[in-house]
């Protein structure tokens, strides 16, 4: 049986991810892409996108770290700063004109499983920033299978998607829960910047 305490902190972490993450976007581009595509096509490229934000969140936690500073020279807190503002910036979009992403209906449903479905709407700016700093609060155990955690719990938003967003359109709602989760958005853009602030000058 895991030890409460990790169970607390692999919750905590999980609920983290999930918001940076945003399941509530993919809801608006998917509810689009159900007028000219088939509920199957969508739910298999939800899974398709789903696999390649893992297969780039995960190395981002494991080595993320590592590559800024040792290659790149960064200081995690300036990494955590730039997320931040990067996450404000997406939140306030929403909250001004109610949406996350402006999808092209030029695209293809393959390409647009990687963009803008994989990144930047899953593996965004923000998680990657999350991949990287988590590790230092939680570990790199926790994160890694919080990451994956988020990641079903969002693909499950992403596969009810369709009969999601029917409901909150029915009740008038898709608008307001995307404003709404673009000011928790933008809210958690400006802590990422005032804990990349505290780090910065806790090292001087």
């Amino acid at each position: 049986m895991p030890d409460a305490t990790i169970l607390k902190a692999i919750a905590h972490c999980a609920l983290f991810v999930i918001a940076v993450i945003n399941p509530v976007s993919k809801i608006a581009v998917l509810s689009v892409l159900a007028e000219r595509n088939a509920v199957r096509e969508l739910r298999r490229v939800s899974l398709r996108a789903s696999v390649i934000a893992a297969i780039m969140l995960l190395p981002f936690a494991l080595f993320g770290s590592a590559l800024l500073t040792k290659v790149f020279h960064v200081d995690i807190h300036s990494f955590q700063i730039c997320g931040g503002l990067v996450l404000l910036y997406r939140g306030l979009l929403a909250v001004n004109k109610g949406f996350f992403f402006e999808s092209d209906p030029r695209q293809s449903l393959d390409d647009m499983s990687v963009v803008p479905l994989a990144s930047p709407l899953i593996a965004g700016p923000a998680a990657i920033t999350a991949s990287v700093t988590l590790p230092v609060t939680f570990g790199t155990p926790v994160t890694l299978v919080a990451i994956v955690g988020a990641l079903a719990v969002n693909y499950g938003v992403m596969f009810f998607s369709v009969s999601l967003s029917a409901y909150l359109d029915r009740h008038h709602l898709l608008g307001a829960l995307i404003r709404i989760t673009g000011l928790i958005v933008s809210s958690i853009g400006i802590q990422m910047v005032l804990d990349g602030l505290t780090a910065y000058l806790a090292s001087v």
